[in-house]
């Protein structure tokens, strides 16, 4: 059973992960524009994902006996100056995203809510991933930083990047999870 302020801080985290969600949308749109088609699939699979830890997060509150409320989710930014902007602005998010799990995981500790640390666990070791994902693509827009033939190919690369978490949550995060694996 969640604790009420346990209750409260997760529904927080449903709404900053779906803004994390528009955040990744507004960033492909804007590289849509600029003709980068490779960044915008690499954010709109961004997108998908921070779709599945809403959902993963809404879905764990329920199963606590938990109820959701959502929020309205803040406009996020329509204009970057460069794909190395995005990636720096993607990276100070995600280390707001990270702190934010962090907290919450204080805050499980604290309340001596073990149900709770595991099932935020995930959530600690995903931050590093995304992290560590986009400290590689900062590096890389930084060390071609001039050479337009070398954004074209990183372009290429991102384009490779796949959604890899389910995108229909009708049947629940759990239930399509378990779908996609085969069990």
């Amino acid at each position: 059973m969640l604790s009420e302020k346990m209750k409260t801080e997760l529904n927080e985290q449903v709404n900053r992960e779906m803004y994390s969600a528009y955040l990744y949308m507004a960033m492909s749109v804007n590289s849509e524009t600029l003709g980068l088609k490779g960044f915008a699939n690499w954010f709109m699979a961004q997108y998908h994902e921070e779709m599945f830890h809403a959902m993963k997060i809404y879905e764990y509150i329920l199963r606590q006996g938990g109820e959701v409320h959502l929020k309205a989710i803040e406009e996020p930014p329509r204009d970057f100056a460069s794909p190395l902007d995005m990636f720096e602005k993607t990276l100070k998010h995600e280390q707001f995203v990270t702190r934010s799990i962090n907290n919450l995981m204080d805050t499980a500790i604290s309340e001596k809510d073990h149900a709770t640390q595991i099932f935020l666990q995930w959530f600690v070791t995903e931050q590093v991933e995304e992290e560590e994902n986009d400290n590689e693509i900062i590096a890389q827009l930084k060390r071609i930083e001039g050479h337009p033939h070398g954004l074209m190919m990183i372009d290429r690369d991102l384009a490779q990047r796949a959604v890899t978490v389910p995108l229909d949550f009708s049947r629940g995060v759990a239930a399509q999870a378990k779908a996609a694996s085969g069990n």
